[in-house]
Parts: structure tokens; sequence; C-alpha cells
């Protein structure tokens, strides 16, 4: 689906920057909630998972803010079909390989962090990071992002 000569945002363009918007904000809302130890939301965390995340380093949450924020401020410049969508998710792709790569090969995470789907969602959250990534700067270089 190419960009259409009366200069239309594709549909698809549409579809992955909100579902990008909708997947950024909820991570951007779970950093705010931890970091800010509301106190309901660390309730439903496994005590080992809170000790855990306690015990990380603080270097560390800077680079979950940049995968977080940056996610989020790409997806949102990629709806408005800004070219710097692409670096903000690079920034949040790097934020992403820091912050996750360093827990899964840094560190020792608690068993219920590793278990089934627990033990994926890294995996997918950097895939997903490189997709969108990949995404935006194929559309820059079809000219749909200016």
């Amino acid at each position: 689906m190419q960009q259409t000569a009366s200069g239309r945002t594709p549909v698809h363009l549409w579809i992955v920057g909100v579902l990008a918007t909708l997947w950024n904000g909820y991570a951007c809302y779970e950093y705010l909630m931890t970091n800010m130890k509301n106190e309901a939301f660390l309730a439903k965390i496994p005590a080992d998972q809170l000790a855990y995340m306690d015990s990380l380093p603080s270097w560390l949450t800077a680079f979950w803010a940049i995968g977080v924020w940056g996610g989020l401020a790409g997806a949102l410049l990629l709806l408005i079909r800004s070219r710097y969508s692409v670096w903000l998710f690079a920034l949040s792709l790097i934020g992403a390989i820091v912050g996750l790569g360093y827990q899964m090969f840094m560190t020792q995470r608690p068993a219920s962090m590793t278990e089934g789907a627990m033990g994926i969602i890294p995996w997918a959250i950097i895939l997903i990071c490189v997709a969108l990534f990949l995404y935006a700067r194929a559309m820059a270089a079809k000219g749909v992002l200016r």
C-alpha cells in the first residue's frame, strides 16, 4: 500500500500508529506506577519480583524510561507522519535492548520471571521495538513521513 497521489495517510499507518500508542502508553503507565511506588499497582506483583526490581541498579531506570517514553513519542510522531518517529523508535529499541538485556543476561531473575509467558515477554518487547523501528524507517523511505 503506497501513499496515494493525494497525499492521504495509508490506512496501515493509522492502524500501526494507534496500536503502537496503546502499547507504549501502557508501558509508560507501568513505568509511572512502579517508579511512583503506587501501592495498589505494586500489590498485584509477586513479592519475589518486587524484591528483584528493587535490587536493580538505578541507572537501569533511565534505559527503561528511554524505552517506554521514546516508544510513546515515536508512536505519536508516527501518527502525525513525522520522520523523527524513526529516531524515537530507535531510542526506544536501545532502551529495551539495554534494559531488558541487562536483566536477562547480567542478573539472576526470580523463577517467576523466567517461566512460561514471563520468560518470553522480554523477547516479545524487543521484537515489537524492532518491528516499530523498521516500519517507521520503511515509511520514511517511501516518503510517507515528512
